[in-house]
């Protein structure tokens, strides 16, 4: 696993440490179970931080896979998902609204919307699975 040089990683508690300056983790399960907390040894100092995050969680910090990296992963997904069905054939589309309930074209909108900027508000889902 490489680590992203000067990241600032959340370890809990209103603390972030930069993740090059990250020498050490050691999981605290004592009393509390595993994966609830970390000791994280830093270059700058003597005693450990304690973090409210687990090791794992903070290794993924570390080499850029987070939330931020999943979200990007997710939306570019999406986006070759729209594409895919926007190639459906049209006999394909109605045949899956029609046989199936599965409203290609009104898919296409509302994932293409997770894609654009400022849509803040999803759309409508009623018209997703029409009944009948």
């Amino acid at each position: 696993m490489d680590i992203v040089p000067g990241r600032m990683i959340y370890l809990g508690y209103g603390r972030y440490w930069r993740s090059d300056e990250i020498v050490g983790l050691l999981p605290i399960e004592e009393g509390r179970g595993p994966g609830r907390r970390t000791e994280v040894y830093v270059a700058t100092r003597e005693d450990p931080v304690v973090a409210s995050r687990s090791e794992q969680t903070i290794l993924n910090a570390m080499a850029g896979v987070d939330e931020m990296s999943r979200s990007a992963e997710a939306v570019a997904a999406v986006e070759a998902l729209v594409e895919e069905l926007g190639d459906l054939p049209a006999v394909l589309r109605r045949m899956l609204k029609r046989e199936g309930g599965f409203d290609v074209d009104a898919w296409v909108r509302r994932l293409g919307a997770l894609g654009r900027e400022g849509a803040a508000e999803p759309g409508p889902q009623e018209d997703l699975f029409p009944e009948g």
